[in-house]
């Protein structure tokens, strides 16, 4: 594959009209304001060049992002550099006009299985889990899940993701649709790109219309969520529950509520 650039810790090849874009973060990729805004950057040079008709996303490791480092100090923190949000590179990423197949190995946790929601398509491995930890961690659901999981799974299956934090393995989430192809982990990457293949062999503006057809609003919807989970998100921040969430978290316990 011919090289096409380094965004950060993100790394992009292109090749036969398709993409594949790397995230070099392992082993756990966890996500920050510097990835997203990396992704973002590197998805609207690739909407806008027409050698590039598809994207794989994929990521180097155990996991394919297993969302924030809450056991980082600054973990969990709204705030960015610039006074900007991460949500508004979010927002920015989801308005990439070219469809998009993840490739997910390992955890897809938090905002790591928003990032996994963003692509219009998933192939996974039978390693693979899917996880909305919000709720375990005294939290709400960010990076736009609250509109992009129920559109995938069903509004009853999303709102059962977010009550109990289950996680939710391979083989469940390819039976909900939430995985469109389940393939043996050395498969996996030769799957995706080969998704993205047939989808870059159709007529490009073809693809980039209909695709703008059916994905609509889903752009401005995912900022109008944003907009109010990051409301919820910073009010629950500041609470005991929040901070008991996340210690027991790394402690590997269940949480002590207080609910306060």
């Amino acid at each position: 594959m011919a090289e096409y650039g380094t965004y950060g810790d993100l790394h992009v090849t292109l090749d036969n009209f398709v993409a594949v874009a790397e995230i070099r973060r392992p082993p756990h990729n966890y996500f920050s304001y510097d990835l997203i805004e990396s992704l973002a950057s590197a998805f609207e040079d690739l909407g806008a060049d027409n050698a590039c008709r598809a994207i794989v996303l994929c990521s180097e490791g155990k996991n394919f992002c297993a969302g924030g480092n809450f056991t980082q100090p600054s973990a969990g923190d709204s705030a960015t550099k610039s006074g900007n949000h991460l949500y508004v590179e979010a927002v920015r990423l989801f308005r990439t006009p070219k469809p998009v197949v993840a490739a997910v190995q390992g955890a897809a946790v938090g905002g790591g299985l928003g990032l996994a929601l963003m692509p219009d398509f998933r192939v996974a491995c039978p390693e693979a889990r899917f996880v909305a930890n919000f709720t375990r961690l005294g939290f709400h659901p960010g990076f736009g899940l609250t509109v992009t999981l129920p559109e995938v799974i069903g509004k009853h299956r999303a709102e059962l993701m977010f009550m109990t934090s289950r996680r939710i393995k391979a083989e469940e989430a390819f039976q909900w649709g939430l995985v469109d192809a389940l393939v043996p982990m050395e498969d996996l990457r030769d799957t995706a790109i080969s998704f993205a293949t047939e989808i870059a062999e159709c007529s490009p503006l073809g693809i980039v219309e209909t695709r703008k057809t059916m994905r609509g609003s889903l752009a401005e919807k995912v900022k109008a969520a944003t907009d109010h989970e990051l409301a919820i998100q910073d009010r629950l921040r500041a609470t005991e529950d929040f901070k008991e969430g996340v210690k027991a978290m790394s402690e590997r316990r269940i949480p002590n509520w207080q609910g306060r």
